[in-house]
């Protein structure tokens, strides 16, 4: 069996992985489009639903928090043992520590459902900032050890080399889709038609286009995100846990002084591929109100990136033609989704129908 998987980002190589690994025949066609999501992202693995999510439902959510082990394992299994993933911990910061009781009750409550959440600590004033050295003193949390980081460029080249492991393919270039009839029968490559028995559109916010073409209407959107990194000369900071506010902003760190933070959520933004005075204000901003610590931080790069907003509330992973998957639509959790959308993306390629996935495509 042949599959065409277009876009190389994160849930692209895990579908092109799994796919693989199942013995199909697989090409990756990628475009190289500047502002593809999964290079810029931050990197927050927070898989559990905490209160209502905002994207799918509670069901889906828990399924991503199984299947990020899972994947990490088998990634493992087959040779890539250093895949950008650590588990640090999280803590959601307040200056207000008077409902933090309660909101550790409540996690405590679903860590019967999926113990990997780990140990829930609800930390009194100052002592985030011993944890995470660069914040306020004067800032509360509720600490979660379970939450992890990613690299997403590491992720993703890991899993595209285990995929070439089990005999995929990959090609740079932009992918137009063939249909004939009722049917989409391959990808037409700088002129060249490649045929395949499924193609499998993972290309993040330029889903939609791709299939517009062929008369398939996608509910997804792009939104700029700009995301600062910076560094810290001399400073240690690789089990630094993962920090987010009550407002939705967010820092994280990995080795070598790197602590990013942001990030702008621009809808509207067309692919309006720059950053902009207002939005490295306010990621910067939000930072220094949190973390002063890192005013004399270096600004290393200022990333942009169009994550695939879905405009339908949920994510879009479905079958809407035959021979033609879409999996798509995580907006700012991508990171955190892909294992399993990934996953859900090569089921269907390959003609299976879980209950689960029935539940959440269309």
């Amino acid at each position: 069996m042949r599959v065409i998987v277009v876009g190389g980002g994160i849930v692209g190589a895990v579908a092109a992985y799994r796919l693989a690994a199942d013995g199909a025949e697989v090409l990756v066609v990628d475009a190289g489009h500047d502002g593809q999501a999964t290079a810029a992202g931050a990197g927050i693995v927070w898989p559990w639903p905490l209160g209502e999510p905002s994207l799918g439902t509670t069901d889906f959510w828990w399924a991503a928090a199984a299947q990020y082990p899972v994947l990490l394992n088998q990634l493992a299994c087959d040779g890539e043992s250093e895949p950008g993933y650590a588990q640090v911990g999280g803590i959601t910061i307040t200056d207000d520590e008077s409902g933090l009781p309660e909101a550790a009750t409540m996690i405590r409550g679903i860590q019967e459902r999926d113990p990997s959440i780990g140990a829930v600590e609800v930390l009194s004033t100052g002592e985030p900032a011993r944890r995470f050295p660069v914040l306020r003193q004067d800032l509360a949390g509720l600490y979660v050890s379970g939450v992890g980081r990613v690299d997403g460029r590491v992720m993703r080249d890991s899993l595209l080399r285990a995929a070439e492991r089990h005999g995929a393919r990959r090609m740079h270039g932009e992918a137009r889709l063939v249909r004939a009839l009722s049917r989409v029968t391959g990808v037409e490559i700088d002129g060249e038609v490649v045929g395949a028995h499924v193609v499998v559109v993972t290309a993040g916010a330029w889903t939609a286009k791709l299939c517009q073409a062929i008369g398939v209407e996608v509910a997804v959107e792009p939104q700029r995100g700009q995301i600062a990194h910076l560094r810290l000369s001399g400073v240690d900071t690789s089990d630094w846990p993962v920090i987010r506010s009550m407002s939705d902003h967010y820092l994280l760190a990995f080795p070598g002084g790197k602590v990013v933070v942001g990030a702008t959520r621009e809808a509207g933004s067309g692919f309006d591929f720059r950053q902009t005075a207002g939005g490295v204000h306010k990621i910067l901003s939000d930072a220094l109100g949190v973390a002063p610590g890192l005013a004399d931080a270096t600004i290393e790069e200022i990333r942009i990136g169009f994550r695939p907003l879905s405009t339908s509330g949920r994510p879009e992973i479905s079958s809407p033609a035959d021979g033609l998957v879409v999996a798509t639509g995580l907006g700012p959790s991508g990171l955190t989704l892909a294992p399993l959308t990934g996953t859900i993306a090569a089921e269907l390629a390959l003609g299976r129908q879980t209950s689960f996935a029935s539940s959440e495509t269309r």
